[in-house]
């Protein structure tokens, strides 16, 4: 008896304990005033500003100002990443995944999208003669190694489609071994 009423007594100051800590550390119920605030289904009420000004905002701003903070140019974040295999003899030893964006002259956004496949297809090749050549080998992520990478990723968009890309930016590099 003595064996079973210990373990017993413990469980219930356990669950007592654990009732009093919830009851101690629940938030405190709304009132009416905070009740009426919410919407119609409970939501919070969304301030369009809480999250800091918009881009048109801080572009408008920046006009009066008489300054441009694009300075004649936008970006173009390119839909898909692109997967180079990393290629040892005849097998498939790794691959790279790159996210690319382009700079373009404002206006020009359309035009690029529009393009991407002939840009795809150009960047591609620069991308499998870099692996080819062993640019993905070691350091791959090198101040000189990526500076080549875009200055040919860049002159492959110039050749594809002339005056369209102002510059090439490499967003995400990851290297996988298989």
């Amino acid at each position: 008896m003595k064996k079973l009423l210990i373990p017993l007594i413990l469980l219930l100051i356990g669950t007592g304990g654990g009732v009093a800590a919830g009851l101690f550390l629940m938030p405190p119920a709304p009132d009416d005033h905070d009740m009426a605030a919410l919407g119609p289904c409970g939501e919070l009420p969304v301030d369009d500003h809480a999250a800091g000004p918009t881009e048109e905002e801080v572009l408008a701003a920046a006009a009066e100002d008489g300054e441009s903070l694009n300075e004649g140019f936008e970006y173009v974040k390119l839909a898909n990443q692109f997967v180079v295999p990393i290629v040892e003899g005849a097998t498939v030893v790794g691959m790279v995944v790159l996210s690319v964006s382009l700079e373009v002259p404002l206006g020009q956004k359309d035009h690029a999208f529009e393009v991407e496949p002939k840009l795809r297809d150009a960047f591609l090749q620069v991308l499998f003669d870099h692996a080819n050549t062993g640019g993905f080998d070691g350091v791959f992520t090198a101040t000189t190694t990526m500076r080549s990478l875009r200055a040919a990723l860049r002159n492959a968009a110039d050749t594809a489609v002339p005056d369209l890309v102002r510059d090439v930016l490499i967003l995400d590099i990851q290297r996988q071994d298989l």
